[in-house]
């Protein structure tokens, strides 16, 4: 295959299914990643506490702690290790849930090992390497080298695909940009359904637009999303 990735990746997996994670385990390894594989939530979150990884994949069902523990325990630690979740079925209950306790994407196991690839190589490019300026608009900051943003003079922490829908809206500011651009752009691949980025959205809109500041981030039916300043 070659390797995906400009350096080697450390990566933590934690699956109750031996079969699927020696699967995922060997294409990782042929991609020059090194892997740590566990087979309970508990063992994945004492890993992930005593070491650092690159990224974390984490089933949503496993023994002891489920995925969706792990994760809320893990950025509790203000752990900001990229977290995908790994699912037998792409719900859309589960997604939410994953979202609203950080995880950084959702990933359905039925949609093959090439499409984990991708959003792994998506998750873990560095924001600093896909923008170079510092981003404003209103009393939005949006520093993508540390990455930071601030908002009304507070931090909000973003998971980092919370941050690349940002910088990509924030680019095109005052502008609408349209669902299949946000995907490309934050995916690099068309596996993510509208639907998908749609709950990606609202938890973003969540941190960004907090009651009692004007709302910057519109939905423009049936087209996109845009970062405008509200016309009331």
């Amino acid at each position: 295959m070659g390797n995906a990735f400009n350096t080697t990746l450390n990566v933590l997996l934690a699956d109750r299914d031996r079969n699927f994670a020696e699967v995922v385990r060997g294409g990782l390894e042929e991609e020059s990643c090194t892997v740590k594989v566990c087979f309970d939530g508990g063992s994945g979150l004492k890993q992930a506490e005593g070491h650092a990884y690159d990224v974390i994949l984490l089933a949503y069902m496993l023994p002891v702690l489920d995925g969706i523990e792990v994760t809320k325990r893990l950025r509790l630690q203000r752990v900001q290790t990229p977290i995908l979740l790994l699912a037998t079925q792409d719900a859309s209950e589960d997604l939410v849930k994953g979202l609203e306790a950080g995880a950084d994407d959702y990933v359905p196991k039925s949609v093959g090992f090439n499409v984990l690839l991708a959003r792994i190589r998506a998750r873990t490019r560095s924001l600093a390497e896909r923008s170079s300026s510092h981003m404003r608009f209103a009393d939005l900051f949006l520093n993508a080298e540390k990455p930071d943003v601030v908002r009304a003079g507070h931090h909000i922490e973003l998971t980092r695909t919370e941050l690349l829908i940002l910088e990509c809206l924030m680019q095109s500011a005052g502008r609408v940009v349209r669902r299949n651009r946000i995907i490309e752009y934050v995916w690099k691949d068309r596996d993510i359904s509208e639907n998908n980025l749609d709950v990606f959205i609202r938890s973003l809109r969540a941190k960004v637009d907090r009651p009692g500041l004007p709302c910057l981030l519109h939905t423009e039916r049936g087209v996109g999303y845009s970062i405008r300043e509200s016309m009331n």
